[in-house]
């Protein structure tokens, strides 16, 4: 549970929604797997390995390794994240094969997420019906689960599946020996009310003793808030990944949902909330991409201020912030430009540690505010510097 003391949300989510305490819902990390289907993003075996060590130090409590058998160096990677020690357990991917799901007896995994499309538009792009689909299920779930190996069924594009056939499936693929199902929404158009109403109804189908998972993807931008959707229905994970990686508008990102879960709902995870903006950084630059600078909780913005009526309470954070930097590791700071205020430039003398007389500070803004608005950005402390001394 996080420091509810670094918290300033106020009151009116407890007052609406309460709080969980004592539930915790698990991490499910896909970064190498679906978050490598990112656009541009190619990891090899020992970076994968790098990864893996990161989100095992950020407290995830499975990481899925990857897909053996799509080609040689994914499965080198599974073998050595397999074989690395980690805390985390440690899930393959496999579609609804044999040759994909003998590869994960093969390496040893205890536990693979074995897929298969369930969609209607799906199905037919694919040339298959509704009796083949169910029994390539059923048939590699048993395969699987009479080897010993622990699986979670994932229905590809559940959410646009006639309904009917997605309850044959599901509790066929527990029938066959399923442990935990997935609650798939591949194309991200599920609403968080549509996701809430959905995982309940895969939760009667098979039963409170089957771990529900919730999958979901960013293309309506709203991964985050159908996940919470998930959790409040019962999904006891959440698949997710680093800064939301994956393909089209990405999956949900992980470290955006253990915020949400455990500040706004009492919910805990077990991630390690300050670590995350190290992990981020890493990822991207191994994988390297980007990411707006005023992203959620990774954001360079996050805690700069450049708007001067804001820095005029930069000694209040509760004020002008949310939750306290230190929840997440960042730092606080003042940047200059073209928005900024007498406070600014108060503060950002102290930062430097300059002694300029406060009868100078009006001359020095106006220089700034001039300067920012030439470069159309921000005033470098060098450029600053210069400024004080002309």
């Amino acid at each position: 549970m996080i420091d509810r003391n670094l918290l300033w949300t106020g009151t009116l989510n407890e007052e609406t929604s309460g709080t969980q305490p004592g539930r915790r819902v698990g991490l499910y990390d896909t970064t190498l797997r679906d978050g490598e289907q990112t656009v541009g993003v190619v990891l090899d075996p020992e970076q994968k390995l790098e990864i893996a060590h990161l989100l095992d130090k950020l407290g995830v409590d499975r990481i899925e390794a990857g897909f053996p058998r799509v080609s040689d160096e994914d499965w080198r990677a599974v073998e050595l994240i397999a074989g690395a020690g980690l805390n985390a357990e440690v899930w393959g991917f496999s579609r609804a094969l044999p040759a994909d799901v003998e590869a994960i007896v093969t390496l040893g995994l205890k536990s693979t997420v074995i897929e298969a499309p369930v969609s209607e538009r799906k199905l037919q792009a694919l040339g298959v019906d509704h009796a083949k689909m169910l029994q390539r299920i059923t048939g590699a779930v048993s395969y699987a689960a009479e080897r010993g190996v622990r699986v979670a069924f994932f229905g590809v594009d559940g959410s646009r599946a006639d309904l009917s056939f997605l309850k044959e499936v599901y509790t066929s693929a527990v029938k066959a020996g399923a442990r935990e199902v997935v609650v798939v929404d591949t194309m991200g158009i599920l609403s968080p009310e549509a996701t809430g109403n959905l995982v309940r109804r895969v939760i009667d189908w098979v039963g409170p003793e089957i771990p529900v998972h919730f999958h979901g993807h960013n293309d309506f931008g709203l991964a985050t808030a159908t996940a919470l959707a998930a959790v409040h229905a019962g999904a006891s994970w959440i698949q997710a990944t680093v800064n939301g990686m994956g393909e089209r508008a990405g999956n949900t990102n992980i470290a955006e949902v253990a915020l949400a879960l455990d500040a706004l709902y009492g919910i805990e995870t077990g991630l390690n909330l300050p670590l995350a903006r190290t992990v981020s950084a890493r990822v991207r630059e191994i994988g390297g991409y980007a990411l707006e600078p005023w992203k959620s909780l990774v954001g360079e913005n996050l805690y700069r201020r450049e708007t001067g009526t804001v820095a005029s309470q930069f000694h209040e954070p509760p004020a002008i912030e949310p939750f306290s930097c230190d929840l997440v590791g960042a730092m606080r700071s003042i940047v200059l430009g073209k928005k900024s205020g007498l406070d600014s430039i108060r503060i950002k003398c102290q930062d430097l540690g300059l002694s300029v007389p406060e009868e100078r500070w009006p001359a020095l803004l106006a220089a700034v505010k001039a300067l920012g608005t030439r470069k159309r950005g921000l005033v470098t402390d060098e450029e600053f510097l210069a400024l004080v001394n002309a």
